[in-house]
């Protein structure tokens, strides 16, 4: 099995996502083809489409970039508070279809602001057994005709969809990406996801966790194929490991001047962050290039902890986690545009050189 690498879309109309400088464009679908052609032609098998209420609706600007490329696979993030799973299934199966089999998911349980778009859920336990029915609903949409289904959360009778995804007559499905560091999330993972997201973590965090799924799969019945692991981070690459680190202090050091200390309590709250955040207490670069400091200054999920340092430094810490048993990795710096295209020039090519390799089941 091959590594897959994928770049990120932030998705937004408001400059200065994670202290990208470029003023104009953000929200225009001219701006996010460019991303999209410049992942293509630098080597990244497409990239994370960032969801958010107030932001541009995820699955119609992907299908936007779906037609205006050729090999780019959209990875869309979806809330199942958002989307009917019938609803979802048939546009999911639909773009698929329409894409020839590019389409990647991202399901995010995670809270946001769902009283805009009328999701009342709440409590983490049960928005995380919604997710599962979900996910058990979608998957048979996709493999079978007829389909009723009576759960907690949701209901259909008598449903087909057509056109199927691309390749369901051969079993084949968009693969589903899923985070979440809670025991609850774990095993939504375990159970229905294809592809179990880790921020980043140091290596004997992965490690720990990777063997605790792994094990968790054989405990609960796993009906799917073996559960993959990947990697969403993010990698500030430099010439030199010299000029990566002054660059990266540098960077730090203006969040730190405009840090707001009301930092957003959801955030706080999840397993997952809460982890990422502890991290500072270890040490300010941990295993290799792990670099901390930027979490203690407003630094969220895939922004706490960052990669630092050479093409070679930066290639040589991923593929240990490689070594874990991490073959999907999505990683992003910003600004987003020359990024894109300096990180898939100068790291991409190094790691394909020698794939990551795999910890035996």
């Amino acid at each position: 099995m091959s590594a897959e690498f994928l770049w990120y879309i932030p998705n937004t109309v408001e400059p200065g996502h994670r202290g990208d400088d470029t003023r104009d464009g953000w929200g225009t679908l001219d701006f996010s083809t460019e991303l999209a052609r410049a992942a293509e032609e630098h080597g990244w098998g497409g990239a994370l489409i960032g969801t958010g209420w107030g932001r541009p609706d995820t699955f119609t600007v992907a299908t936007a970039l779906a037609a205006r490329t050729t090999t780019f696979q959209p990875l869309v993030a979806v809330r199942p508070g958002y989307w009917r799973p019938a609803h979802f299934a048939s546009a999911a199966a639909t773009l698929d279809r329409l894409s020839g089999g590019r389409l990647l998911l991202n399901i995010v349980s995670g809270l946001d602001n769902g009283g805009a778009y009328g999701d009342g859920q709440s409590d983490p336990a049960r928005r995380y057994d919604r997710t599962k029915e979900f996910l058990q609903l979608v998957r048979r949409l996709w493999s079978e005709e007829d389909v009723t289904f009576r759960g907690e959360f949701f209901d259909v009778q008598g449903s087909t969809l057509s056109p199927r995804p691309h390749g369901a007559e051969y079993g084949r499905h968009p693969r589903i990406y899923f985070g979440g560091a809670s025991a609850a999330a774990e095993r939504v993972s375990v159970t229905e996801a294809d592809v179990q997201l880790f921020w980043g973590e140091p290596l004997d965090g992965v490690a720990e966790r990777v063997d605790r799924l792994r094990a968790l799969s054989a405990t609960l019945g796993r009906a799917h194929a073996p559960l993959e692991f990947g990697l969403r981070i993010t990698t500030l690459v430099r010439d030199t490991t010299e000029q990566a680190w002054h660059d990266a202090e540098a960077k730090v050091a203006r969040m730190a001047s405009r840090a707001d200390p009301m930092l957003d309590d959801r955030r706080r709250r999840a397993v997952g962050q809460r982890r990422l955040n502890d991290l500072a207490g270890r040490g300010e670069v941990l295993d290799s290039c792990l670099y901390t400091a930027p979490g203690r200054f407003g630094g969220g999920g895939a922004a706490t902890t960052w990669l630092v340092g050479s093409p070679e430094d930066v290639a040589g810490a991923l593929r240990k986690y490689g070594e874990l048993g991490i073959t999907h990795f999505i990683l992003s710096d910003t600004p987003y545009k020359p990024e894109v295209a300096r990180i898939g020039d100068q790291l991409l090519s190094r790691l394909r050189e020698r794939e990551p390799r795999l910890k035996p089941v």
